[in-house]
This record gives C-alpha cells, structure tokens and sequence, in this order.
C-alpha cells in the first residue's frame, strides 16, 4: 500500500522536482522539446510554486519516505495537478492517488470530477473511468500544447 498524507510547506521543493522531472523525461513522448521547456521552465518563481501548492493543498503519495506524486482535488471537482515522479512510473502511485481523490470528493460531496490531461496522461485517466469531454489547444509561454478536458461522474 502507498501512504499518501497531506500537504505540507516543506514539500515545496521536492513537489517541483516531481513536477518539472515528469514533464521533462515522461511527457517528452508527446510533446517537442520546446513545448516540455515551456510547460516546465528552467526559470521557475519557486515563491510562486509555493503558493500555488499553499493554495491547492495537494495529496502527497511516498515510497520509502520520498515523494513519489502528488494530486489535489478542488472544491469544484477540478483535479488541477496530478503528476508521478518520472522514476515511479508504472508503481501503483497514480492508482493510488486516484483513488485517494476519489474517496475525498465522495466524502466533500463532489459528483463530478474533471481535469485538463496531457496527451501522456490521457490512457491513465481513461483507465481510471474518465471520458474526454473535448481535446483543446492551450497556449503556454509562446508554446501551443492539445490536451483533453476529462470528467468522471462519481
């Protein structure tokens, strides 16, 4: 089993590692070397990583103590960050994750859930049950990324 606890401030840094480690060695498949930089820049405002992860509070998954992903779960149903650190792929953690969220919304009440996935992701979340509601284009730093906007009835 995968222990996932809550948040705390001290997972700022190793959150951007997971984060930026993930778009740049897993969703290199799909996207070009210009749009990973893009969507995971070298230059990154970690005061403005800080806050946003203060403000969306994620869920944290571990292996042996480390950080292994992490999800969050809004109260509008919107899944806004759900990434699994590059060398944990395939490890249960992203199961594991989501079923955590999924538990949590049906304990807040939350029927829906719905995300925008990358292209990479897009497999993942349909095996966990949820529909693509439409592919989009999102402009990101100079760069164009498709992604999928995916719900989940609960």
């Amino acid at each position: 089993m995968i222990p996932i606890r809550q948040y705390n401030p001290e997972d700022t840094q190793a959150l951007w590692e997971v984060f930026f480690l993930t778009v740049r060695n897993i969703n290199r498949a799909h996207y070009s070397q210009q749009q990973v930089e893009a969507w995971a820049p070298d230059d990154w405002d970690m005061k403005k990583w800080h806050e946003t992860m203060s403000r969306i509070k994620p869920y944290i998954a571990e292996i042996n103590g480390q950080v292994a992903g992490y999800a969050d779960l809004q109260d509008s149903g919107l899944i806004d960050h759900f990434f699994c650190h590059h060398e944990c792929q395939g490890q249960g953690v992203g199961r594991a994750l989501m079923e955590h969220v999924k538990q949590q919304a049906q304990r807040r009440g939350i029927s829906r859930l719905y995300s925008e996935v990358s292209i990479t992701a897009r497999p993942f979340y349909e095996r966990m049950g949820f529909k693509v509601v439409r592919e989009q284009q999102v402009e990101m730093r100079g760069q164009f990324l498709t992604n999928f906007v995916m719900e989940q009835y609960l």
